[in-house]
């Protein structure tokens, strides 16, 4: 028996041939209307409820001046619309914090996300990073867009089989495309990446000195600016810092700011430093502030004797600590110590006293290697990054790259690759209008350099520590040695 076809259809192609085989083509159904006007119908309401939201605040927005239209007519959404300026404005000069928390932010977020969603394609393909598969253009999936006043970054899930080496090979594309001064590839999850489109420069006027604050925070002291216009938060406590730079780069703005930094805790006693400045320049300009808060040294055997009794002085508090405690929290018995040594590369290396040389060299591989657990963080600014300089550069987790001689010297400071992710520290200016403070930094636990500029420490702002030094307030002792 026959099968039954229901449907609309044609029994057979016409074809000349009598003998041929018939062909029968696919039924066509009819839908009725009324099954075709619901399945619109729920489209459209699928439609507008993604719509309200993924864009709660437009429709909000949408929803309200419709009623107010509905109810009053246009003078009534004239005058919502004059208030709401208003009150916009008197948020804006009375709380500006909150007013770019939960107003500027949002708004300039979606800005320059739809900048960069009607611009995708385009730039993605011509650049490169779009490819043909299976005859059709694959592109990066476009993620979240956080904007500041001075960068955007976009995050970017890549093409099955994408590399961000592939990427990194893009970013001058990928500027000229968005309209950016330049980009950077950061590093993200695994088959994503987040670009860095920097839009204006934040660093390109001097900074001024960080606000001293009344209670500094050891694991963030600000002292400058970073490249997105947030302040650059420098940790102390629980690491070592290496600063390098040519001359003229703006090492010493960067030390006074972290003496600045620390300056209220210096003042409570949970905080001393001990200065070591061959150079007789620096730090000798605000003397009274170590020999009041810690100590001062400036010839190669002062130096010598002082590290060495920092060493003893750690060793006995590691005694102390063995057993009891595995980290350390500043107390006036146990105060933070900051050893700040100016030009290491002149105790190091091209100190001509042989025996000398080791004592210190000694001294400050014994500090770094076991002085983070029990409170000792040393700060040390060279010229020469040369791992002859410094033999010891590696034990530092957190480092600092000004403008530098050469293009290889970044990979010595910062680690390998650091100029290939965008530290060029060597096209830094030697403007000091421009390029003093500016640098790389390198954190332990972010290995992407990020750009900032150190705060500008004057003279005057040396003395106004000074003048709160007096006589009378007793230098602290190193647990039985005295200073």
């Amino acid at each position: 028996m026959r099968k039954v076809v229901t449907g609309d259809q044609v029994a057979q192609i016409y074809n000349r041939d009598p003998l041929a085989f018939p062909v029968w083509r696919a039924p066509v159904y009819r839908t009725p209307g009324w099954i075709i006007a619901l399945a619109q119908l729920c489209r459209l309401v699928f439609w507008v409820v993604r719509l309200v939201f993924r864009h709660p605040v437009v429709s909000l927005v949408l929803a309200v001046l419709g009623f107010v239209w509905s109810e009053t007519g246009w003078l009534g959404v004239l005058l919502l619309a004059v208030w709401t300026v208003v009150v916009l404005a008197a948020w804006r000069v009375l709380w500006p914090v909150g007013f770019a928390r939960w107003v500027a932010a949002p708004a300039r977020n979606a800005w320059r996300a739809w900048w960069y969603r009607r611009r995708w394609a385009s730039v993605m393909t011509i650049s490169g990073l779009a490819p043909w598969y299976q005859g059709q253009i694959i592109l990066p999936v476009l993620g979240k867009v956080s904007s500041t006043r001075y960068v955007d970054r976009v995050q970017v899930r890549l093409v099955s089989g994408q590399s961000a080496a592939e990427v990194a090979l893009r970013v001058e594309n990928l500027a000229h495309g968005f309209g950016a001064m330049l980009c950077r590839v950061r590093t993200a999850r695994s088959g994503a990446v987040v670009l860095e489109f920097v839009r204006r420069d934040a660093l390109a006027q001097v900074v001024p000195a960080a606000p001293i604050v009344a209670h500094p925070d050891l694991w963030a002291l600000e002292v400058g600016r970073r490249e997105d216009g947030l302040p650059w938060l420098v940790r102390l406590h629980g690491t070592h810092v290496l600063v390098a730079g040519a001359t003229g780069s703006g090492k010493a703005s960067l030390l006074w700011g972290l003496v600045r930094a620390i300056f209220p805790l210096m003042q409570d006693g949970l905080v001393r430093v001990l200065a070591a400045d061959p150079k007789l320049m620096e730090l000798a300009f605000g003397r009274i502030i170590f020999d009041t808060y810690g100590e001062y040294a400036a010839t190669p055997v002062a130096v010598a004797d002082m590290l060495e009794r920092a060493v003893a002085d750690m060793q006995a508090r590691a005694a102390r600590f063995a057993g009891y405690q595995r980290d350390h929290t500043p107390s006036a018995a146990d105060p933070f110590t900051v050893v700040l040594v100016d030009e290491v590369a002149f105790l190091t290396a091209y100190q001509p006293d042989r025996k000398m040389r080791e004592r210190i060299m000694n001294a400050l591989a014994t500090l770094t290697t076991q002085g983070r657990a029990v409170g000792y963080c040393v700060v040390a600014a060279l010229q020469d990054p040369r791992k002859d300089v410094l033999a010891i550069r590696n034990l530092f987790p957190d480092r600092i790259a000004m403008r530098l001689d050469e293009p290889e010297q970044t990979d010595m400071v910062l680690g390998d690759s650091a100029r290939d992710r965008g530290a060029a520290c060597e096209l830094i200016s030697t403007d000091p209008a421009t390029g003093a403070g500016v640098a790389f930094i390198r954190l332990e636990s972010d290995p992407d350099p990020v750009r900032v500029r150190a705060g500008w420490v004057s003279d005057h702002d040396i003395r106004g520590l000074a003048a709160q030094c007096t006589t009378e307030t007793m230098p602290l002792e190193l647990e039985g040695v005295p200073v």
